[in-house]
């Protein structure tokens, strides 16, 4: 099967990819995420090795088709380069595919042409201490703030890959792997991205030392202790970008959501 996907032409898989339910994609969930921590506190935290990332700037506000530190293994070492969120995969016409394809759920991986090789050369993570979710209500959507309880990063499980654009060049582009949620914050959204053990992370990214086998198993709920609060619509705009995008909001329509 995995054969007949490859000798197909970039434009009858630019169509079948535009019908429902061709690829499984979380268009709702884990759509913004922040990384607030500097340069040498992301270094030193996960132990990288190299750094090809020589634009970073911390953010409140990490929205789709924004660049990125994610963190790939090459030659057992840590490498932390900055990519594009949204994969957009190799045979694609254009880059457009990629703002809906920002998630993929971790239960239909190996049944996606879009994901289906990349889980065995090209898993990543993608360095986080924050992500932002939406909990429905009768009068709109709630945003809420989700993170570590102790400020750690939250290092989520991805999958990248590169696409040649014929005025840009070579982009590399990622997608955040998706799961059913923990208990405590089922509440908030049917689903949260995967958040990797940090003892697991080499077992994630070393494609050519660990199988699929191995790496999937990771791809379960976070069990340890997760921070949320409802946070100001204010962070719903992309162009806001500071600390007021992850201030917490007390008042009497959010108190009864816990």
């Amino acid at each position: 099967m995995a054969v007949k996907y490859t000798i197909l032409s970039s434009e009858i898989l630019n169509l079948f990819f535009q019908t429902k339910g061709f690829f499984s994609v979380d268009l709702v969930m884990c759509g913004r995420k922040t990384l607030t921590k500097d340069l040498q506190s992301i270094i030193e935290e996960l132990a990288i090795d190299e750094y090809l990332d020589h634009g970073f700037e911390p953010s409140y506000n990490i929205a789709p088709t924004q660049l990125s530190p994610v963190l790939i293994g090459k030659d057992d070492s840590r490498v932390l380069k900055r990519m594009k969120w949204g994969l957009i995969p190799s045979w694609s016409k254009d880059d457009a595919i990629g703002s809906k394809m920002i998630n993929a759920r971790s239960e239909s991986l190996l049944e996606k042409p879009s994901f289906q090789n990349l889980v065995y050369q090209h898993r990543c993570v993608v360095i986080t201490d924050g992500y932002f979710e939406w909990k429905k209500g009768n009068e709109g959507n709630q945003p809420f703030y989700i993170s570590h309880p102790k400020k750690k990063i939250l290092p989520l499980a991805g999958l990248w890959t590169t696409w040649e654009s014929s005025s840009s060049g070579m982009i590399a582009s990622y997608t955040v792997i998706t799961t059913t949620p923990q208990i405590a914050i089922a509440h908030i959204h049917n689903r949260m991205p995967v958040i990797l053990n940090p003892t697991a992370i080499d077992e994630w990214i070393q494609c050519k030392k660990y199988t699929p086998d191995i790496a999937m198993a990771n791809l379960v709920p976070y069990p340890g202790n997760l921070s949320f609060y409802p946070v100001s619509t204010f962070m719903n705009s992309p162009k806001n970008n500071s600390k007021e995008c992850i201030r917490s909001v007390q008042d009497s329509k959010t108190l009864d959501l816990f």
